[in-house]
């Protein structure tokens, strides 16, 4: 998001996730969740209080304002769906695809990772791909060969899946 790291995104998707987990986080737990000391974690609290993104007073509980709630959810969206794609489609292991989520949701600029999750999601709506589309990928992966026997079904899955979309 505009005008935070790297590293206040994942505090605000941290805090997120343990305010849907606990109604609210605590720095303990924050520290304990992200591997740093709670003294960094201070910091950076005082950084996304100064920004009104979060609710913060030194040992009290954290929860984020409604601006820093938007902005985490759409962090943990793009993680997700990233995540998703990496270990749905790609079939990396699930800790390989949280470790290159993370890294990939920040390392992009906003506008590639903002394009790679409106792919991922064309991927998963269009008629034309699907859950038989990725599937046949997962084959091709494994076997490094397309299984030609399952075009004519794929393709008729396809057609079937647009009428019944152009129907409604």
């Amino acid at each position: 998001m505009e005008g935070l790291s790297e590293n206040l995104e994942d505090y605000l998707e941290t805090i997120l996730v343990l305010q849907n987990e606990n109604t609210v986080a605590r720095v303990k737990d924050i520290a304990e969740k992200l591997g740093v000391l709670s003294g960094t974690v201070t910091s950076a609290l005082r950084t996304l209080s100064e920004k009104k993104l979060i609710n913060y007073k030194p040992y009290s509980f954290i929860t984020l304002t409604k601006k820093g709630k938007t902005i985490a959810e759409e962090v943990l969206r793009r993680h997700n769906v990233v995540k998703d794609f990496l270990q749905c489609v790609l079939l990396l292991d699930e800790e390989k695809a949280e470790e290159n989520a993370c890294r990939m949701e920040h390392s992009m600029d906003k506008v590639a990772i903002n394009r790679l999750v409106q792919f991922i999601e064309y991927i998963y709506q269009c008629p034309r791909t699907g859950e038989d589309w990725i599937g046949n990928f997962n084959t091709f992966f494994t076997q490094n060969k397309i299984a030609e026997a399952n075009c004519p079904e794929c393709l008729n899955n396809c057609m079937k899946r647009y009428l019944n979309k152009t129907a409604k």
